[in-house]
């Protein structure tokens, strides 16, 4: 996140959370923890708290936050969490 974003995030994250609500709902239901795909042991992130940060930046910056995923993690977990939410943009190779 940008030094400049931190102020209000709270808010933009729970206007977030009401307003993808039911496809937050559908993609616990679908890949959470309990689901098949779970059960083969991908999409890890899903039913984390911190999915919800991850999966509002994929949505507000998808290109930023690629760019710092790259840096410091495994991109599956990234392509994983994109293909199960399904943003505008996939930045997935």
């Amino acid at each position: 996140m940008r030094a400049g974003e931190h102020e209000g995030y709270i808010e933009r994250l729970e206007a977030f959370v009401q307003q993808h609500r039911a496809r937050l709902e559908e993609l616990l239901r679908a890949y959470g923890p309990g689901s098949k795909p779970a059960w083969h042991g991908r999409y890890a992130l899903i039913g984390q708290p911190e999915t919800l940060v991850i999966l509002e930046r994929m949505e507000a910056v998808p290109m930023l936050l690629r760019g710092q995923w790259e840096k410091e993690l495994e991109d599956v977990f990234l392509d994983d969490l994109e293909f199960a939410w399904g943003p505008r943009i996939r930045l997935s190779r």
